[in-house]
């Protein structure tokens, strides 16, 4: 699988790590940066592409998800939600990274790199990956309803105010 990464300076060093560890479990990493420590870097960008090239690569039939962090992943992963076609889920746990795949799809997980020690964020994310969305109609249903706001504004059949 084409795992896409960003982070900012809070991940940098984990950055590294973490596309080792993909790379030599058999995924294929794209870095979005940054490329090099910069205490005054700002994430929306790395984060952004990342999630950009998760939906092409997902809307071209090539199996992949993206992986953002920062310091407490929560700023990360509201730019990759700015991306359409985006569910990133804020994971801090196994279970929390196993829910957003299997029932809402999530296609980017963010982690706060502060938040972890490296084997506990390293696991969270792996369990991301390994679990597949369990295509149950109410999940497919809800992750519609969010995709049919998300480009029209509007639910059909629901009220929006």
């Amino acid at each position: 699988m084409r795992i896409h990464v960003a982070t900012d300076h809070a991940g940098f060093e984990m950055s590294k790590r973490l596309i080792e560890h993909l790379t030599a479990n058999g995924h294929e990493c794209v870095d979005h940066g940054p490329t090099e420590y910069d205490a005054e870097d700002d994430y929306p960008s790395f984060c952004i592409n990342a999630a950009r090239a998760v939906v092409r690569d997902q809307r071209s039939g090539v199996e992949a998800l993206g992986v953002v962090f920062g310091g407490s992943g929560n700023g990360e992963q509201m730019a990759a939600n700015k991306v359409e076609g985006v569910r990133a889920a804020l994971a801090w746990s196994l279970a929390t990274a196993e829910l957003a795949r299997e029932h809402n799809d999530a296609n980017v997980v963010a982690v706060g790199a502060r938040q972890h020690e490296e084997a506990e964020m390293l696991e969270i994310i792996d369990a991301f990956i390994a679990t597949p969305f369990t295509g149950a109609e109410r999940h497919a249903r809800r992750i519609a309803q969010l995709g049919e706001y998300e480009t029209t504004g509007a639910i059909a059949g629901h009220e929006i105010v």
